[in-house]
């Protein structure tokens, strides 16, 4: 099983390696621009509790570019099932369906974890201040949670592509689903400015939940339990359903 989900991954990593330059430059642009515009523009008429506002801006632009990228770079299974067919080749392949399922998530954490990389050096560049991770231990949960948080996208990415039929289809899905979670969960502010019913389905989402541990981290205050158990129910959920759609199809 391991040899078949390294031979997965390895096939989207020499995919990757071979566009890393442009993958690196274009995944710094919409970290900028949030920097810019809400670290430095709107940040400046804006208090936090404790630091500055580009301090409790960082984690929640991690944990939404983490979600949009896991998301994303899962989305092109969905070509090769409906147009390319090349998704027959892994059928007819011994390997088992889970084993798809984790090489391509495996393979969708590596390039959220690069662009995670990538947002903290800008972060120090933009003067955020991440003290809070001087200690080693909490920077090792820092990261975990921003890969649990990439394996649960990237699960539901796995889950739109085997779903959808059209590109239209996962347009919407980025629409109506990922594009209201970009704003409304805590990333750019508190839910709990939220009135409370729209806050009660918030804090549903799994975005909620790493935004919440990540700044907790940042801040260096005590790490919540509840949404990391969240997060780790989010995660098996998705990749349950994740593994059965894959199953079905090679039916």
């Amino acid at each position: 099983m391991f040899d078949d989900i390294c031979t997965v991954f390895w096939r989207d990593w020499i995919v990757l390696k071979r566009r890393l330059a442009r993958f690196i430059l274009s995944r710094m642009v919409a970290p900028i621009l949030y920097l810019v515009a809400f670290g430095y523009g709107l940040g400046r008429s804006i208090t936090v509790e404790s630091g500055t506002y580009i301090d409790f801006l960082v984690p929640g632009i991690l944990a939404l570019n983490s979600m949009n990228i896991s998301f994303n770079s899962i989305t092109p299974v969905h070509a090769e099932r409906v147009y390319h067919k090349s998704l027959e080749e892994y059928i007819l392949a011994p390997i088992a369906p889970v084993s798809f399922v984790l090489g391509k998530i495996l393979a969708a954490i590596l390039r959220s974890f690069i662009a995670s990389v990538l947002i903290l050096i800008l972060a120090l560049l933009f003067g955020a201040s991440l003290q809070a991770l001087a200690d080693p231990a909490t920077v090792m949960i820092f990261l975990a949670v921003l890969l649990l948080n990439s394996a649960v996208f990237a699960a539901f990415g796995f889950i739109a592509a085997m779903t959808v039929t059209t590109y239209e289809s996962l347009s919407q899905l980025n629409t109506y689903i990922l594009l209201p979670m970009s704003f409304l969960c805590g990333t750019f502010f508190k839910t709990s400015t939220l009135p409370e019913t729209v806050r009660f389905f918030i804090e549903l989402l799994p975005l909620t939940h790493t935004v919440e541990l990540l700044r907790a981290m940042m801040t260096a205050t005590s790490i919540p339990l509840p949404p990391l158990v969240t997060l780790l129910i989010w995660l098996l959920v998705t990749l349950k359903v994740a593994t059965y759609l894959f199953k079905k199809c090679s039916k």
